[in-house]
């Protein structure tokens, strides 16, 4: 199977922040491997923008070296390497003062496509978008681009929104969420409104309940201080299982159009029954003999910011009513594995003796590490004596149906930043959706202050505490194992 690259039309594109961890870990070397896949036109070009003390080929070396550590085999492409780095370029700015900007304007090309990355603290948001136009660098047919997190609360989320409002228009702005970029992620729509075999039964009728789950193995590491005052409510669930359970629960667009797609993803979270506090489950990693535990890893020991979040939650509308949604995420779990679980109800009668109640279908959508899917399905074990049923998977793992193309499925970040050229905002978040998470997420958060609950410990390897366990067993189910 060979996968089309459709070309988009020659841009500037300026990443703010250019010299950062992120520009240098997922954003240039993946706009390298556009670039190779010759999707990035030739003449588009990509500028460096930061407080960094460097001219353009020192920035030109900068991106040498971190396409060559985090860029993969492609990175072996010298010639290619060469004829890329020529296409970028350096700014020196200062995003509260006025240096660098004149010349950022000098160098901006209008007649092309023009695009902002603020891969910078949401702090800067305001003054880069004042800049921009009070330079004239940006005008009415620019695209922003802001990396979350999207505020910590409603109050700052709406903050925010009315920040970027105040100089570029809704269809300007682009929130990137990293997960929505994902093949599976987008193939969740494919599977649900391209197959008529699962429509049908994508509803209370059919669904017994649904499980999502962001596993990882690493802790808080080097990011202790900051993610001591975010926890994975914040960090994970408010934004990246927020948009899963969207996309696994919302009603089909009249088209596949970014409002129409935004709009009924917007009705889920509006849906969302508020979640009694004994449905709610956090944890924290205990230490071992050679790692740190959480508190440590966040300089604080008296933290009650969690690494690990489990919840229960309904969806109140005609599709969903009484079926439970189960969302965990954690730190330092037994693996990193991203999945989404479709457990279907019971068949009605079996007509099976002693085989009643054993058997379900079970939908596997795999995120990462390896992507695809898997539809468990019984069928009677081979051999003689009687019929006995086990429980077999068809396999649609997306390194063995399509071959080598899989292997180079194009990265997240890379796809994500084509449809910014391309003005497709279909798999961003719009405001509306972003402070109606806030509103659902805020009073969580708020109860499990007033409350002093205090995280329940786990050990790192583990699958989180006892009591997320315990939060489905007592309902007499199970969670899904975290493998890789």
């Amino acid at each position: 199977m060979v996968s089309r690259v459709i070309p988009v039309d020659e841009f500037d594109l300026v990443i703010f922040g250019g010299t950062g961890d992120l520009a240098r870990r997922k954003i240039l070397p993946g706009l390298f491997r556009r670039f190779i896949s010759n999707q990035m036109p030739t003449g588009s070009r990509i500028i460096g923008a930061a407080r960094s003390d460097m001219d353009t080929e020192g920035y030109r070396q900068m991106v040498r070296e971190a396409i060559a550590e985090f860029g993969g085999e492609e990175s072996k492409d010298l010639k290619c390497l060469e004829r890329f780095v020529a296409q970028l370029h350096y700014i020196q700015v200062d995003a509260k003062g006025t240096a660098g900007w004149d010349e950022l304007h000098a160098l901006i090309r209008f007649e092309v496509i023009n695009a902002f990355y603020f891969s910078v603290a949401p702090s800067l948001f305001g003054d880069l978008a004042e800049r921009l136009h009070n330079y004239k660098i940006a005008d009415d047919d620019s695209r922003v681009v802001v990396e979350k997190p999207f505020g910590r609360d409603l109050e700052t989320a709406k903050e925010l929104n009315a920040i970027l409002a105040e100089h570029f228009g809704e269809s300007q702005i682009y929130r990137i969420d990293h997960y929505l970029g994902k093949e599976t992620v987008q193939n969740l729509m494919a599977v649900r409104f391209g197959n008529m075999l699962f429509e049908p039964l994508w509803n209370n009728h059919y669904v017994d309940h649904i499980q999502i789950t962001v596993a990882e193995t690493v802790g808080v590491g080097g990011r202790g201080t900051y993610y001591d005052k975010s926890g994975a409510m914040r960090d994970m669930v408010q934004n990246h299982l927020m948009q899963l359970l969207c996309l696994i629960a919302m009603e089909s667009p009249s088209v596949f159009d970014a409002d129409a797609v935004r709009d009924e993803k917007l009705k889920v979270i509006r849906a969302l029954q508020p979640i009694d506090p004994h449905h709610i489950v956090r944890g924290q990693y205990d230490a071992t003999k050679t790692e740190p535990s959480y508190r440590e890893d966040a300089e604080n020991p008296r933290s009650h910011t969690e690494s690990f979040v489990a919840l229960r939650c309904e969806i109140a509308n005609w599709r969903w009513a009484g079926v439970p949604f189960y969302l965990r995420t954690g730190k330092k779990l037994k693996a990193r594995s991203s999945e989404i679980i479709v457990v279907f109800k019971d068949i009605g009668h079996s007509i099976f003796p002693g085989d009643e109640k054993r058997h379900r279908n079970i939908l596997s959508i795999q995120l990462q590490p390896n992507e695809g899917m898997q539809l468990q399905v019984t069928i009677k074990e081979p051999g003689p004596g009687g019929m006995r049923l086990i429980d077999v998977p068809l396999d649609m793992t997306f390194a063995e149906a399509l071959g080598p193309d899989a292997e180079d499925s194009t990265d997240a970040y890379e796809r994500l930043i084509m449809d910014v050229i391309r003005g497709n905002q279909t798999l961003f978040m719009r405001g509306d959706e972003v402070e109606a998470a806030w509103a659902w997420t805020d009073p969580l958060i708020e109860g499990w202050q007033a409350r002093g609950d205090v995280p329940k410990l786990y050990e790192q390897g583990s699958s989180g505490p006892e009591d997320a366990l315990m939060l489905m067993h007592r309902e007499g189910r199970r969670w899904h194992e975290i493998k890789e």
